[in-house]
């Protein structure tokens, strides 16, 4: 699948996962986005479904159990060159993600994640997040305060 200069939009996931008032954040070790603070996630592969996907990429890039619980949200991510032509397109469903065990010591960023951290609601603008999760994080971050993952 190409991601650079698609044929068509890319659909991938989000896991929002959050416990005792932090939610885990990734920094993405690869474009786009690389060197930015965003949620774990990824693209579906075929013949797998969103809440597969969802265990999946949480476990790669985070050594974490987990499973899809809600959706919260779906977000365009289109990025377009210096030409104006579209390099990325993605749409990403978002989903709160509960925990299989709450032993948060199995932490440990892997795959396309650089590093991953545990912070405070309140402190998440703070970080420099990827343009769509920042614009996520603004729509609903009422409604991430009331859930917890563990």
């Amino acid at each position: 699948m190409q991601r650079e200069y698609p044929a068509r939009p890319i659909t991938g996931i989000g896991a929002i996962i959050i416990c005792n008032g932090k939610i885990l954040l990734i920094k993405r070790g690869s474009e786009p986005g690389k060197g930015k603070w965003s949620i774990p996630g990824g693209l579906i592969e075929l013949g797998e479904t969103i809440h597969e996907t969802v265990a999946r990429e949480v476990k790669e890039e985070t050594n974490l159990d987990a499973e899809a619980y809600k959706l919260v949200d779906v977000v365009d991510n289109v990025l377009r060159d210096e030409d104006g032509k579209i390099k990325y397109h993605y749409i990403i469903i978002d989903f709160l993600t509960k925990l299989k065990n709450t032993d948060l010591s199995k932490l440990n960023p892997a795959e396309d994640a650089a590093d991953a951290k545990w912070v405070p609601l309140s402190e998440v603008e703070k970080y420099d997040l990827t343009k769509t999760f920042r614009a996520f994080f603004q729509r609903n971050q009422k409604k991430l305060e009331s859930f917890s993952s563990c």
